[in-house]
């Protein structure tokens, strides 16, 4: 049977109503759900009045008389905006110095074709698999010997610790899918290894890095751990582990202020998955096959 037959015989499948809400608008509905009612709860409570928030009268689902109290207080009476700018700024550098690294030794193991390059490529990404609440204590001894405590490079050092091995591996498997013959056409009209990877691999690697930066950059924005270990001061925190620490005073927790800040923090990663997923979706694809 012709692979047009097979799709007229898919397509046919989801022609009847009944069909398409059992096996398509349902679970499609129970998934945009699920995925998005954290950031509806987070709205709401972000704008509700603290008289709404502490009753259990009214409707919790919907806010009655909006506020933009909280957002007031978390951008004006703490130190938010700082958090941000801490935030962005250890995400980049972490993100571009372990892309720089990634690339590199990606490029090394799968297209060097070194003896050992196989292992070693197992072994880089056998690293990322070690939990970061594992490889904190000794990181920490580090970072307080190399005097870096509480600044941001002993974050903006530390980020590729987990960074770099997953990067790497994803970029193996979107190296791999690039033909060799590429290279070998280069070599032979006398191209260094360097002009190779410059003028070729990258330009036709794009959604690998792309989908790498992406996810390079989300684990850093999100990270936790790390940030509250080596940091201490207000104004060094990032967003979060400020809103955290700042925004819960003993038992007393400033719920909409937690929430815008969650909120916000939640909008760059947000926009950047926006513009971007359909070279994410391809880079992953291409990391993943052989």
């Amino acid at each position: 049977m012709s692979a047009a037959g097979t799709d007229s015989q898919g397509m046919q499948y989801l022609e009847s109503l009944p069909r398409r809400v059992v096996t398509l608008y349902l679970p499609l509905g129970v998934f945009v759900f699920v995925l998005l009612f954290p950031f509806y709860w987070m709205g709401i409570t972000t704008f509700k009045p603290n008289g709404e928030l502490l009753t259990r009268e009214g409707n919790p689902f919907w806010v009655m008389e909006p506020t933009l109290a909280h957002i007031e207080k978390l951008l004006f009476h703490t130190s938010y905006p700082q958090w941000m700018w801490n935030t962005v700024v250890v995400s980049v550098v972490a993100t571009f110095t372990s892309l720089v690294a990634s690339v590199l030794a990606a490029y090394a193991i799968e297209r060097l074709r070194f003896r050992g390059a196989k292992p070693t490529g197992l072994a880089i990404f056998l690293a990322y698999l070690v939990p970061p609440s594992i490889l904190f204590i000794p990181l920490a001894a580090i970072v307080f010997k190399l005097g870096l405590y509480d600044t941001r490079w002993a974050l903006i050092l530390s980020y590729p610790t987990f960074l770099v091995p997953f990067c790497t591996w994803l970029l193996m498997g979107y190296f791999r899918s690039i033909p060799y013959e590429l290279e070998e056409c280069a070599l032979i009209d006398g191209a260094s290894r360097w002009q190779i990877l410059v003028k070729i691999i990258l330009p036709l690697s794009v959604p690998g890095l792309i989908s790498a930066g992406i996810f390079a950059f989300t684990l850093s924005w999100n990270e936790f751990i790390y940030a509250l270990t080596f940091v201490s001061s207000s104004e060094t925190k990032t967003v979060p582990v400020g809103v955290v620490t700042e925004l819960v005073e003993g038992d007393v927790y400033h719920w909409g202020s937690l929430m815008a800040g969650a909120l916000l923090g939640s909008l760059p990663v947000a926009v950047l998955y926006s513009f971007f997923v359909e070279h994410y979706v391809s880079g992953m694809t291409g990391a993943v096959k052989e």
